[in-house]
């Protein structure tokens, strides 16, 4: 069957990664400052949608207390906008029996409420989930019943934008469906119509699926330049409002017709744009479906090197699609034993006070010993770099006015060198707590979340065993296990980072391990970051990341490939911000790293499009003490330690391409 996103479509607009960020970042204030039932239901509830396509776990946790709130206050229409949220929330995680049992408990108060509507919207909710279990028989009645239902509803009601673009999902989902079934005529019946809603309204954001499966339609029919031409559009109208997943499923669809027609070089090409329009998004079922391609395309052909390496893309992506099996489980704990929940508190209000009080003092005593740990290392740190620097600089005045002095003097200041390149590492630590403190707030907040349920849990174990019902306590046992080994997961999590941020303060024992540079890269990229806009609010660059995802692991020495990272991107976000504050205003600061396998070895390059390099210093940036920086602000050693650790300690070598005012790019390359 073809892919589509007809269910977000419906319930949703398409926004840009950095758009819904932001959005995310105001909701959570606008929550936290809600003052009435009212004004925490919005928060909670657009929460939930805004979280849907990143994080649908937290969509769910979101959705199950706007229910609440809503199911406490009597608030019947809003019980089915969270219900209806919540049955796409399980639908997105595959959990489609979860998301059938909301999706008719959300159509069984609609119906109470006679509102047509939501009711249409139920409905094709479910029609949809019926196709997407390619049960064929059961979900044309839904879809058909939705029709009805919004036609009546518009014979009566002034149509708003929303109820226009609504009624252009339900033939979109209604068209899928007879494509699904092999019924092209019918499919371009109600494609059709949809098409034409998409451009008297200006629908941009479901343009190119519609196309695409209009494309789908003249394939049926056999009709290869009709097939064309619709890819080709859909392709243009998914790239203009940067969906990058439907741009996938098109290009892969032009793949396939391609292949079909055994024109193999432009199937590869399509399908190699499939692949990393699909990796940039990190949609990992688009991921698995082009890889699955290529390699059987690369298979016929006999090139078995392309072929392992596709095969190898494939096995990662369903790796990583198999391990959100544990998410659903968690997540998919008995929603009515909640609701019982809500009930109890107000009798046991003054029992759950204590324990409350108890479990907010552990979860506090914990977060405040983890600020304070970063708070001691963040102060050591400091004051060693101010000690650094000022050693630094009467070491400089010395070896300028003592260049004749004994050996004796050369080799106590060889010493003292070494000694500052230690603090220089330690030094760096402290660019890295702003960053770290950010890491570590993820983990803290499920941790949070899901002890606030494991407390709920408890005081409903309590009353099952006044109760006597065993059976019910040792669901509820179950459940609190699977809760406590998600805190424990996100605890080790956050231990993981506090460790890594010590390792990183210690000398390094020279020790080569595998390791993941796309991982390490990353993770560096994103540290670094944060920690430069800890210091100033003001600073913003867009991030790029172009990662191989068949490198290999290699072996390194990982605290000292971390402080090359580390260095590379300090440098790069300094020459960003240096130009943004002496151009105009139209300038966008823009931080890259790529990771490739060429000619046998990894190489890894960052470039920014900041100030640039001078000709006439590019052959010094890499001399001891050499900084262009104001004085206090940099030692002149990073580049120095990095070319070490990369030339002596892993045998490979690094490059610089720069123009002056425009860009600079540094290219470490490493020996698999």
């Amino acid at each position: 069957m073809k892919k589509t996103t007809a269910l977000t479509l419906l319930l949703f607009s398409l926004f840009t990664a950095a758009a819904q960020k932001k959005r995310i970042d105001t909701l959570r204030l606008a929550l936290s400052k809600a003052k009435t039932d009212t004004m925490r239901y919005e928060a909670l509830r657009n929460l939930g949608v805004a979280y849907y396509n990143p994080n649908p776990d937290s969509a769910i946790i979101f959705g199950q207390q706007g229910y609440l709130l809503a199911k406490k206050n009597n608030w019947a229409l809003n019980q089915v906008k969270c219900l209806n949220n919540m049955a796409n929330d399980y639908g997105s995680l595959g959990d489609y029996v979860k998301s059938l049992q909301f999706f008719f408990k959300a159509l069984k108060i609609a119906r109470e409420l006679n509102d047509l509507y939501e009711m249409s919207v139920v409905n094709v909710g479910i029609g949809y989930s019926y196709i997407l279990r390619q049960d064929y028989k059961k979900a044309p009645p839904y879809l058909r019943l939705a029709q009805k239902q919004f036609n009546t509803f518009a014979l009566s009601h002034k149509l708003l934008f929303k109820h226009k673009r609504s009624r252009a999902i339900i033939y979109i989902i209604a068209g899928e469906f007879y494509l699904d079934t092999h019924q092209a005529d019918s499919a371009a019946y109600y494609l059709n119509i949809a098409y034409d809603d998409c451009k008297k309204l200006n629908l941009t954001d479901i343009t190119g699926p519609v196309q695409r499966d209009l494309g789908e339609v003249e394939a049926e029919k056999g009709n290869k330049a009709g097939v064309l031409q619709f890819f080709r559009q859909a392709i243009i109208s998914d790239k203009a409002v940067d969906d990058g997943e439907n741009m996938s499923i098109a290009c892969l669809s032009t793949a396939n017709l391609y292949h079909k027609y055994r024109q193999q070089d432009s199937a590869e090409y399509y399908a190699q744009k499939a692949l990393e329009t699909a990796a940039a998004g990190k949609f990992e079922q688009d991921v698995l479906n082009a890889g699955k391609a290529l390699y059987t395309f690369y298979d016929e052909d006999h090139n078995l090197p392309q072929a392992y390496k596709y095969f190898k893309i494939t096995t990662a992506a369903k790796d990583s699609l198999y391990s959100q099996d544990k998410v659903k489980q968690l997540l998919s704990i008995d929603f009515d034993e909640k609701e019982r929940q809500q009930e109890l508190q107000v009798a046991q209000k003054e029992a759950q006070a204590d324990a409350e009080n108890r479990l907010r003092t552990y979860i506090l005593s914990g977060g405040l010993g983890v600020l304070l740990l970063l708070a001691i290392i963040f102060w050591r740190n400091s004051n060693q770099r101010k000690k650094a620097n000022h050693l630094l600089s009467k070491q400089k005045l010395e070896i300028q006015e003592q260049r004749d002095q004994t050996n004796k003097a050369l080799t106590e200041l060889q010493q003292t060198q070494s000694q500052l390149i230690q603090r220089e590492k330690m030094a760096s630590l402290g660019e890295l707590t702003a960053g770290i403190a950010h890491e570590i707030q993820n983990p803290l907040n499920f941790v949070n979340n899901f002890s606030e349920v494991s407390r709920e849990l408890l005081i409903e174990m309590k009353e099952e065993l006044l109760a006597g019902n065993i059976a019910d306590v040792n669901d509820i046992a179950e459940d609190l296990n699977q809760n406590l080994e998600k805190i424990n997961h996100h605890g080790k999590r956050a231990e993981s980072i506090v460790k890594g941020m010590l390792e990183h303060s210690r000398t390094s024992k020279g020790v080569k391990e595998p390791t993941d540079l796309n991982k390490l890269a990353d993770e560096y990229l994103r540290l670094a970051y944060q920690g430069l806009r800890a210091k100033n609010k003001d600073f913003n660059a867009e991030l790029v990341t172009h990662f191989d995802l068949s490198l290999p692991k290699v072996d390194v020495i990982q605290q000292d490939l971390g402080r090359v990272m580390l260095n590379l991107y300090n440098n790069a976000f300094y020459a960003v911000n240096q130009k943004q504050k002496t151009t105009d205003t139209d300038y966008k600061p823009e931080v890259s790293v790529s990771t490739s396998l060429e000619n046998g070895q990894v190489v890894v390059k960052v470039k920014d499009n900041g100030v640039g390099i001078p000709d006439a210093i590019k052959e010094k940036i890499i001399q001891p003490f050499f900084t262009t920086k104001p004085t206090g602000e940099g030692t002149g050693l990073g580049l120095s330690l990095t070319y070490d650790m990369v030339v002596k300690g892993h045998g490979g070598s690094i490059a610089v391409d720069t123009k002056e005012g425009e860009f600079t790019e540094m290219i470490v390359s490493l020996p698999l």
